[in-house]
């Protein structure tokens, strides 16, 4: 029984194609790494942001609850302010001796 034989140019051709998948496939992996390698660059670099994010909010809400304190004080001072004023004009007349008729 005669066995087919493959013809040169056919086993040519598929050596060229192994050659360029395995190229392809190496290409493929250094492909891959890089990208890990930036994501987990970009991973490292984002936790940095939101540490860097987490702080400064962290800064202004204590700010902020620092200005309210001095807000509450301030409210609280005009109003103590505003009540001497409405008394000011009888503690001046009993001051001086003005009697109403």
């Amino acid at each position: 029984m005669a066995t087919k034989r493959t013809p040169q140019n056919g086993r040519d051709r598929l050596e060229e194609a192994m050659t360029l998948l395995i190229q392809n496939q190496a290409s493929f992996v250094q492909t891959q790494a890089s990208f890990v390698q930036t994501q987990a660059s970009f991973v490292g670099q984002l936790a940095e942001t939101e540490r860097a994010t987490s702080e400064r909010f962290a800064r202004i809400e204590a700010d902020m609850a620092a200005i309210l304190r001095v807000l509450a004080e301030h409210s609280r001072i005009l109003a103590e302010h505003g009540r001497l004023l409405e008394r000011l004009p009888e503690a001046v007349r009993d001051k001086i001796g003005f009697k109403a008729p």
